[in-house]
């Protein structure tokens, strides 16, 4: 039998254990009750913010009023706390990335199966927008047979000066985002990676990778280029696809898709175009009654249904949305990636 609420105790209040409280507000089936930090300051954020503070992390995982714990501390001490946690019969909700490394992660599977007790990591760009809308695009063959996706995130400041620019903690891009859009690669293409082949960019330090290119392959042919760049001072749009009947982009995160579709007339009086080192018809843009324009509007996604699932799951009245096969094959991607720019070469997958 389900409860009504179940309780989280935090491990880690930093920037995303404040973040997860207030995810949190206005979701009837979870309430945030506890929280320990190894730093003062950030015990006493949390008694500011109306939580119970503990002493250690023997302390909150002792509590039996505490249902679930959630651990959004740096990535290097995740498997030992939810070894921990699980083993002492709490529910865990990890941050991504869930561990360091895929051995590891299969080592808290097998504690989370043996235990009984559910391990679920916090995947929360499975809900992002402009994700879902060209997931969309693509389910629905708007564009007819796609055969190429760009997924892109860049900025211009460098890595955080935090625990992400530190190799021992699990800094790094491909660990940061990679995690994320690999993962979201990964559900809207349904066909196994092939090859993939990666590099990374040491712009700003040469301690942890600042950045990533990686080219997927999947079985049938479709190529998927995932990049992260914090050197870009002009952004690259977010999503760009393209199909054998049209192309769809969104240039940034809470923007429509622009789709143009060929009509399928006639393109024989083509008009070429001047260049300074010649004419090309090859390059030359289509007529307008040739095309059509429109745009697609923005899938709503709702973070707040994780929590959500996650209680469903523990009342049995659900199937959890995100699945650790799903993260351990993620976290092996990420690992052919690092592989991958390590060789200077195309690595096989799966």
């Amino acid at each position: 039998m389900g409860k009504d609420v179940y309780t989280i105790g935090i491990v880690g209040f930093g920037g995303m254990g404040s973040y997860h409280l207030e995810l949190a507000k206005g979701i009837d089936e979870v309430k945030f009750v506890g929280s320990y930090d190894i730093k003062e300051s950030r015990q006493q954020l949390a008694k500011e913010k109306g939580l119970r503070v503990y002493d250690s992390l023997e302390d909150i995982l002792a509590d039996d009023t505490i249902d679930i714990i959630l651990i959004a501390t740096p990535n290097d001490v995740h498997k030992d706390i939810a070894i921990k946690a699980m083993e002492a019969g709490k529910a865990v909700v990890c941050e991504k990335p869930v561990t360091m490394n895929s051995a590891d992660l299969q080592e808290m599977m097998d504690v989370s199966e043996k235990t009984g007790k559910l391990l679920v990591v916090h995947q929360n760009r499975r809900w992002d927008e402009d994700f879902l809308t060209m997931k969309k695009i693509y389910e629905e063959k708007m564009l007819g047979e796609v055969f190429a996706i760009e997924s892109r995130v860049h900025g211009s400041r460098g890595i955080p000066g935090d625990w992400r620019g530190e190799k021992e903690h699990g800094g790094g891009m491909v660990l940061d985002w990679g995690v994320h859009i690999l993962d979201q690669a990964l559900l809207m293409i349904n066909e196994k990676v092939k090859k993939v082949y990666a590099t990374l960019t040491y712009v700003t330090n040469q301690i942890v990778d600042d950045g990533f290119r990686a080219v997927l392959t999947f079985e049938s042919g479709l190529t998927f280029l995932l990049e992260v760049g914090t050197s870009n001072f002009i952004s690259l749009p977010r999503w760009y696809m393209l199909g054998n009947n049209g192309t769809a982009v969104i240039e940034d995160w809470g923007m429509d898709a622009k789709v143009t579709l060929a009509r399928g007339k006639s393109e024989e009086d083509i008009v070429p175009v001047k260049t300074a080192a010649g004419l090309t018809k090859t390059m030359a843009p289509r007529r307008e009654d040739t095309i059509s324009n429109h745009l697609v509007p923005l899938v709503h996604g709702d973070i707040k249904d994780f929590y959500r699932n996650v209680a469903a799951n523990l009342s049995g009245k659900a199937e959890i949305i995100v699945k650790l096969p799903e993260v351990l094959r993620v976290m092996k991607l990420m690992e052919a990636i690092f592989e991958s720019a390590e060789k200077q070469q195309i690595v096989d997958f799966e």
